[in-house]
């Protein structure tokens, strides 16, 4: 190794993270040390510090798997335990910018309360009411019909459609990401936003700090602002232990003119399009909005974009007068785009799940990256199967992360042992995170079944009812399944003890990690 290469990963930024992190932990250990003569008095502070955090934790509204993974080490070492609870056990949010957030999000349902139509669904039923409904009330995320939708099965399709339409940008162009990593994908989307921006279209990005850790230089924010590009960080990394760096934004937004909007699971970075080969072939999934459902999307962007500049947007400027439907490929049907939000204490992601597990009389086919699922979605899922539903689940057989990985396989056995299929998609990893109901709903999105995306991360969807699209979601998952191996619950039992075991202790501590 050259010593250039090796002055290089030194002085990456990861590695001086881990190394301030590990500074610190040094310093909390030192600090106990020194203080060894007062150990009683510590010890018994340190003991009504954990009871303390205990106490908080039961009494807040989080899911019961998350408590008892924060519980049990708290009594085990309450030396210890309470102060990390403390570091790094909430969602870190000051009264400041609570306030902060509840004006942002009163505007976004101010601008978007107009649109709301929820019963006229009522063709399809009191179910699907409800389910939109409920996305209405608790996400402010109205129901749309003047949509046209397209479907892609994977990243590598929508690559093509997305430069496309991003060339056509004649007044503004977001995008709000998890990861960009230059390559292929990044750097072609690059030069279209550099094009725009100098043609006079108001070009802007987010990208979130710890998705890109690995993949962006250090104030890579200022490289697009000398390009003519806005941008904003989502909650820089800091190297201090503080709980603030648990929420994440791991939305995936394209919106042109406000007229034209993507989401859907893939990241601008290659492996996403099978640019670059990473954990075998990457299975992922996107959706293309064209109509009134793509406003939306425009205003969840413009609300994270308000709390980041503190300058209040006017929505209206960016609604497009007039919005028209293209003749072609994409459908036309009912779409309900939402967001959720980690810090309003509404769990709309884990609720989209559950609606659509509880409501389905037929069948409930998902794809999910991981299956590190709450108390309540174990208990949705297993309901559903033991009552006859058919539900099937496709997670990967190519981990991305082995841990995580063991993680998902510890939730195989209660699900299998009710009737749940569950298959592994052989070819490499799936990162696709898609539900399709009975033939009638369907969602795509950003949501993974896992406690982060649930609880801790600012996530987006969309929820569809009745038309093509649901089909071709469903369609989808019946392509993918024939390419996956089923789990038998003998492959589930069939480990030696310790690695049972060391699966249960992940299974607990799983709302952690």
């Amino acid at each position: 190794m050259t010593p250039k290469k090796l002055l290089s990963m030194v002085s990456h930024r990861t590695v001086l993270v881990a190394l301030m992190l590990l500074v610190q932990v040094g310093l909390f250990a030192a600090a106990i040390l020194r203080f060894s003569e007062y150990f009683v008095y510590f010890y018994l502070t340190c003991v009504f510090v954990s009871l303390f955090a205990v106490l908080y934790i039961i009494n807040q509204k989080s899911d019961p798997g998350y408590k008892i993974a924060w519980i049990v080490p708290i009594l085990l070492v309450p030396v210890f335990g309470g102060l990390i609870y403390l570091l790094c056990g909430g969602t870190g949010v000051s009264k400041k910018l609570g306030r902060k957030l509840e004006e942002t999000q009163a505007r976004f349902a101010e601008a978007l309360e107009r649109d709301k139509k929820a019963d006229a669904l009522s063709p399809f039923g009191r179910d699907a009411v409800n389910q939109s409904r409920y996305l209405e009330e608790y996400a402010d995320c109205p129901l749309y019909t003047n949509t046209r939708t397209r479907y892609f099965p994977l990243g590598d399709l929508a690559f093509q459609p997305m430069l496309e339409e991003l060339r056509k940008a004649e007044k503004y162009i977001f995008l709000e990401y998890f990861i960009i990593e230059p390559g292929v994908f990044w750097n072609a989307i690059l030069e279209v936003l550099e094009e725009k921006a100098r043609q006079g279209v108001d070009v802007r990005v987010i990208y979130d700090d710890v998705g890109s850790l690995y993949t962006l230089p250090k104030n890579y924010d200022k490289e697009l602002r000398d390009k003519g590009i806005q941008c904003h960080v989502f909650n820089r990394f800091i190297p201090i232990l503080s709980l603030r760096l648990n929420n994440r934004d791991h939305r995936k937004i394209c919106v042109i003119d406000g007229h034209t909007a993507f989401t859907g699971g893939i990241n601008l970075a290659d492996e996403y399009i099978n640019a670059r080969v990473k954990y075998g072939h990457w299975k992922d999934n996107a959706i293309l909005l064209k109509g009134e459902g793509a406003w939306s999307m425009t205003a969840m962007f413009l609300a994270m974009w308000e709390y980041f500049s503190g300058k209040r947007e006017d929505y209206d400027a960016y609604r497009p007068d007039c919005l028209t439907l293209d003749t072609g490929r994409e459908s036309r049907e009912w779409v309900q785009p939402y967001t959720d939000s980690p810090l309003d204490g509404e769990p709309v992601g884990e609720t989209v799940y559950l609606n659509l597990i509880s409501k389905a009389k037929s069948y409930v086919y998902i794809m999910t990256p991981y299956l590190i699922i709450s108390d309540s979605v174990n208990t949705a899922l297993c309901s559903a199967a033991k009552c006859g539903v058919d539900v099937r689940i496709i997670t990967p057989h190519v981990p991305d992360k082995k841990t995580i990985f063991e993680m998902t396989k510890a939730h195989y056995s209660p699900l299998l042992e009710a009737g749940v299929r569950i298959f592994e998609y052989t070819p490499g990893f799936v990162h696709a995170k898609c539900f399709a109901v009975d033939d009638l709903y369907a969602t795509v999105g950003t949501v993974n079944m896992d406690y982060r995306s649930m609880f801790l991360h600012f996530e987006n969807g969309v929820w569809l009812c009745g038309g093509p699209t649901v089909l071709d979601v469903k369609g989808d998952i019946l392509d993918t399944l024939e390419k996956s191996r089923e789990v038998t619950l003998e492959d589930a039992r069939n480990h030696s003890f310790f690695r049972l075991l060391f699966r249960s202790v992940l299974r607990m501590f799983a709302p952690l990690m």
